[in-house]
Formats: C-alpha cells, structure tokens, sequence
C-alpha cells in the first residue's frame, strides 16, 4: 500500500525499494497488480489449503463411530486418545492423519477432552430410571400428602490431601500446590431438604451406626414435623441401633426410602460434596484436622449463603423439585 502511495506521489520504483527495504522485483509486481486491480488487489487474502482428505460430510460420521466404544473397535478400555481415533478414520474412511491433526477434527465436530465418571458395573440402570421417573414422583406426591419434609442423606470424607483441580499458571512453570502427606480426614454426614436447607455432622473418627442415630435425632430437632428420609444402603444406615431408632419414632414422624444400589448420583447430596471439593475448597492444603475443619465450616456458610446453588445440585441428579 505504501509502494503504491509513493509512487502516485511520482517516485521511482528504485527509490520506492530503497525506501522500504525491498527488492526493485516486489515493488514491480505490486505496482502491476495496483494498476490492473485497483488498491484492493494489494490487500492480503488467504491462500486456500490443500482439499481435505476426507470427502464433505464424513467427518462428522466419525462421532457416529465413536459412539460405538474404543473397545468395539478392539481397543482395551473405554477410552479414546487422538492416536486411537486416527486408527479408527484410516480403518473406515481409508484416510490417514497424524494424532495432533486428528484434535483439531474432533474438537470441530464438538468432542473435548474430559475426565470421565467411574460407574459400578453393578448398576442397574433400568431400576435407576425407574426411580427417577416413577418412585421419586411418588414420594413428592407422598410427602406433599403427608405435609413431610423430604430429605436426602449422604456421607463424605474430607482429607488434608488438598482436592486438586486445574488451574492457571504461567506457561511452562506449573503451578504447584504444597500438601501434608496423611489420610487423616474429616467425616461428614449431611442432609439437603428440597427446600434448600442443610445440615450436617462433623467428626474426626469414621462413622458408624451411634454416629447415624445421633444425626437423626438432631434432624429431629431441626424440622419440625414428619420426615420422609431417603438415603442409600450404607453398613451404617443398616446397624441394628438405627433401626431400632427409626422403629422407635415410628413411621408417622420418620419415613425411610432407600436409593437404588449403586446409584449416589441420584442423591443431590453428592452433588453438594462435589460442589464443596471442587468449588469451594478446591487446591486448599491445611495444616490439621482443626483447620480442615474450620474451612469446611467456612465453605459450607458460602454455600448456604447461594441458594441459588440449591436447585442445581437435585438438577445434577437428574430430580425434577
């Protein structure tokens, strides 16, 4: 642009060159282009790259492929690496590419690299669908009828060990998080109401059946009214003192409703554990269980204070409120 300014200002081609550092050659070349295609013919455009291996439409047929499992295609595990997926497109498609090529097709049909959820091959999914669709209704429809307060009950560990997740640091000096190397932890048992009410119980041993009963007996205290409880099937939910504690308040003040086996993402408790670990208290390192616990406390008031979380965490587990 500059070439051709100077010479409708009269310079000579030479000088133009001189001027700025480029060959007499170029300078002829832009002003030819100048004076055949106006100033636009000088504007840079982007050159078109080779045509794709792949014929139009065929890349997105790879997520339709990759549906089936790396292990349908032979693979070990369940799992897909760029590697795995180039072997895929050359066995169906005949084409080859390089593994740091085969990101940039997936990430254009929208498949990412994410941590995947570990299930229990005992699961039973129909059952699970079952109790969302059908027994979970049935119980609002139940507590509504009975004006009982519906409550969800899980139990969690905190540890010392900090809840590692990502976060940003300067390229090529990754950031690094100091920790005390125990397993000493908290255990903490917590109940989420539909309402958006939480309570829990913090001890520095695990915990067992005494523990349970005295979490229900302050339940107890804190909702006025029957209580229609769901939880999973726990050792401790199970002892012969908790049963005997439900027996003896009796149905009409506390109602309890199992989750189906292997199924904790039904209870939006978890939710609420993971929103603590992976929020809240995430690349947090504590010097002792007294701190461990004095943060805990800390977090949880954070969430009590964003009750817009509430509705979240019964969404993460697939319940309609």
């Amino acid at each position: 642009m500059r070439a051709w300014e100077l010479s409708q200002q009269g310079w000579a081609q030479r000088d133009i060159a001189e001027a700025l550092g480029v060959g007499q050659p170029s300078v002829c070349q832009w002003l030819t282009a100048a004076r055949q295609g106006g100033r636009d013919a000088l504007r840079s455009r982007l050159r078109p790259g080779p045509a794709g291996k792949l014929l139009p439409g065929q890349q997105y047929v790879i997520a339709d492929c990759l549906w089936h499992g790396a292990e349908a295609y032979g693979f070990r595990g369940d799992i897909w690496t760029c590697a795995r997926v180039a072997k895929v497109i050359a066995e169906e498609f005949g084409v080859t590419y390089h593994p740091s090529h085969v990101s940039r097709i997936l990430k254009a049909i929208g498949w990412t690299p994410q941590v995947p959820i570990t299930r229990a091959l005992q699961r039973d999914e129909l059952a699970i669908q079952r109790w969302r669709e059908h027994d979970w209704p049935q119980l609002k429809r139940i507590a509504t009828r009975q004006k009982r307060t519906l409550v969800f009950v899980d139990e969690a560990g905190f540890y010392l060990l900090p809840a590692v997740v990502k976060t940003y640091g300067l390229r090529g000096r990754t950031p690094v998080v100091d920790e005390w190397q125990t397993r000493d932890h908290l255990s903490v048992m917590g109940a989420l109401t539909t309402d958006g009410r939480v309570y829990t119980l913090v001890r520095q041993v695990p915990l067992t059946g005494v523990e349970t009963v005295e979490f229900l007996w302050h339940l107890g205290r804190q909702i006025q009214g029957p209580v229609l409880l769901i939880w999973d099937r726990s050792p401790i939910h199970r002892r012969a003192n908790v049963t005997e504690f439900v027996a003896s308040v009796g149905a009409p003040g506390l109602r309890v409703e199992p989750l189906p086996p292997y199924a904790p993402d039904l209870n939006p408790v978890e939710w609420l554990w993971r929103h603590l670990k992976e929020q809240e208290m995430a690349n947090l390192t504590c010097l002792d269980l007294e701190e461990l616990h004095q943060e805990y406390h800390l977090a949880l008031g954070r969430i009590r204070g964003k009750p817009r979380l509430f509705p979240a965490f019964f969404e993460g587990a697939g319940l309609s409120l």
